[in-house]
């Protein structure tokens, strides 16, 4: 039984009906292969630091097929990890692209009208780092001769680029009615006449343009992208495409794009086979907090208490789920329009009012105050985050940047990010993970930011051509501890009939990042995804370097499958010659500072007389192996020894 599609099927539910792993034996999982690309070896250290390895492996034409961040496409035996075929598209190494080198998965598609055994009957299409559309035969990895230029097409971008990594694309294509659908991940915070954020459409024969769509009408408003950047999601049957599109440029100050932003933080259906728009849903009017729609919409068919219906489920980074009816695009229960804060920079024009789901909760917590600062040792509490957040703007959500910087909570990050959500049709219940943070927002007037260099852990962002430039970071404590008190990452099991929360899981332990291995149960942020299994489980990585698995009934975990590096890359399984497969990604993540690789792990159950080959274990309590009080004091003990020693040490090497 094969896995198709990045998210599973081209509605992304990330569900299989395997069974054959199971709450009762999963314990009995072991490590069946690992394979490295080999990136660590042949890339230089300062390009692997700009690395996210979050591909998704599909399961066609009895290959185990995957992107590598670079481009390059591999597929493996599955059974053995063997690498059976390889191509590289030969992606410089100087693209320097905004939002690192990524490539979340491939497409497969199959030609209904080529014989069988022809070339490229079966064909793999990729997006790449520098804006190319690659078609590869499925069965031999050989470009396809008849699709563009000798198997590639160049996207035309419209705009000279102010460097070569301004524009990439970093998510799976979507093959639907023999059509290809890419969107683009483009810099955000640069320029006001950005990129635009178009989407665009190839014949999956020839290569040839078919139609492209702008979410942006850009008819009297400065602005670029409200691109699609996450993965889009098909309907094959009613031939429509659904989009999950982002802000407009730039991200923090929108005075010159007056008014909501057209279709830009929309869930967007148009036509699959001409680009017309058929609906379209706003989650966000006129963005300032960077809350575009960064996960696929989920194609579900749900029990609403008066019957069955064809839904579209849209997750968001505030932690909303937005439920709309696939046909229509209006909100199958009540989305309400509420007053949110106001007062915003100079020259900035806020919506009055925000969209609210009043059926579904949230998935998270949506304000932050001050009794939820961290204070690992409550007698000493958190100087460091409490100067940070002292004269910080907290209003609550969609609390506008300003000038004296602005918390916010959920973080631009999520909440849900580009890994999504899952959902199980035999159980109606949606999952999802959650990340827990803080961001600090502030607006720099543009004379303020001429020559202004950020300290280390702050992003500037020029935002040229607007009246003010940006600076983000996280709200982390001297002891390089989130501020925001834990879990940082949360498994969420949701009952969207009934509209409630079933369970939280905390996912992931300090061990892979603290002194000593110290392992407390706080959780990590979480922007990747889960594979749930009709066996009764729900499998997910995290920043540390475990893949779990979890009851999907009451969310206790009951194993932990170690990992070379992190696996921040949605998990999927498969059946072959008889036996299920669980795989995963391990690449770590750049940007959260995790050791980096460049492995794909699968585990299986063990074979009659056969010793684990990678180290797995089962948990003995729910919540998984952590540390208590004694523990945090120990860890912060540690901390400020090591940062003691460390203060020493640069002032012996000053003087």
């Amino acid at each position: 039984m094969g896995w198709e599609y990045w998210g599973g099927d081209q509605g992304g539910t990330r569900f299989s009906s395997l069974a054959q792993i199971t709450p009762d034996n999963v314990d009995r999982l072991v490590g069946a292969w690992q394979f490295r690309t080999g990136d660590l070896d042949s890339r230089p250290p300062a390009v692997m630091a700009r690395t996210k390895f979050e591909a998704t492996p599909l399961l066609v034409e009895d290959s185990l097929i995957f992107c590598s961040p670079y481009n390059e496409v591999i597929a493996l035996d599955p059974g053995t990890g063997t690498q059976k075929w390889r191509y590289d598209p030969k992606v410089s190494n100087s693209e320097r692209p905004a939002n690192r080198y990524v490539c979340r998965g491939v497409a497969y598609w199959v030609d209904s009208h080529a014989a069988e055994g022809a070339a490229c009957r079966s064909r793999i299409f990729m997006g790449t780092n520098d804006a190319r559309v690659i078609a590869l035969d499925a069965r031999t990895g050989v470009p396809c001769a008849d699709f563009g230029d000798h198997g590639e097409v160049r996207i035309e971008i419209g705009k000279e680029l102010l460097w070569p990594g301004e524009f990439q694309i970093t998510s799976a294509p979507v093959v639907s009615r023999d059509v290809i659908v890419v969107g683009s991940s483009i810099a955000d915070n640069v320029r006001v006449d950005a990129p635009r954020g178009t989407v665009r459409a190839f014949d999956a024969r020839s290569g040839q343009p078919r139609w492209s769509f702008d979410p942006l009408l850009h008819d009297g408003i400065e602005a670029g992208h409200a691109n699609v950047w996450a993965p889009i999601s098909a309907d094959d049957e009613r031939g429509l495409v659904f989009l999950p599109t982002t802000s407009p440029s730039p991200d923090f100050w929108g005075g010159k794009r007056v008014g909501n932003d057209e279709h830009a933080n929309s869930v967007v259906a148009l036509k699959t086979e001409t680009g017309e728009l058929v609906w379209s849903f706003q989650t966000v009017h006129h963005d300032v907090w960077d809350y575009d729609l960064p996960a696929q919409p989920t194609l579900a068919r749900i029990d609403t208490g008066e019957g069955m219906r064809d839904v579209v489920i849209q997750p968001t980074k505030q932690g909303f789920v937005f439920v709309l009816d696939r046909d229509s695009g209006k909100p199958v229960w009540p989305v309400e329009e509420r007053a949110v804060p106001q007062g915003g920079a100079e020259g900035e024009r806020l919506s009055p009012t925000q969209p609210f789901p009043t059926h579904v909760p949230p998935l998270m917590p949506q304000r932050f105050s001050r009794d939820d600062t961290f204070k690992p040792l409550p007698l000493i509490g958190s100087p460091s985050c409490d100067a940070q957040f002292a004269n910080a703007r907290n209003d609550g959500l969609y609390t506008p940047p300003s000038t004296q910087g602005t918390l916010e909570f959920p973080m631009t990050g999520g909440g849900v990010n580009w890994g999504g959500a899952a959902f199980d049709p035999v159980h109606q219940i949606l999952y999802a993970n959650t990340s827990y943070a803080v961001h600090l927002i502030k607006l720099l007037p543009v004379a303020e930011a001429e020559g202004f260099t950020p300290p280390r852990g702050v992003e500037l962002g020029r935002q040229r051509g607007a009246a003010f430039a940006m600076t983000r970071r996280v709200a982390i404590s001297s002891l390089g501890l989130l501020c925001n008190k834990p879990p940082w990452g949360t498994l969420v099991a949701l009952d969207l009939r009934a509209g409630k929360i079933l369970w939280r899981a905390t996912v992931g332990t300090t061990e892979d990042r603290a002194p000593l291995g110290l392992a407390f149960g706080w959780g990590t942020p979480l922007v990747n995804g889960v594979v749930i299994t009709a066996g009764g489980l729900v499998f997910t990585g995290a920043m540390d370097a475990y893949l779990r698995a979890y009851d999907a009934s009451s969310g206790q975990e009951l194993w932990q499958g170690r990992l070379p590096v992190p696996g921040v890359a949605n998990p999927m399984t498969y059946l072959w010659q008889g036996e299920q497969y669980v795989v995963i990604a391990a690449g770590g993540h750049s940007e959260e500072g995790t050791t980096i690789g460049d492995s794909v792990v699968a585990f299986r159950l063990a074979r009659p007389g056969e010793a684990p080959t990678l180290w797995s274990r089962t948990i003995d309590r729910p919540g998984g192996r952590f540390m208590g009080g004694a523990g945090a004091a120990l860890l912060v003990i540690v901390l400020i020894a090591l940062s003691w020693w460390r203060w020493r040490w640069r002032r012996s090497q000053v003087g």
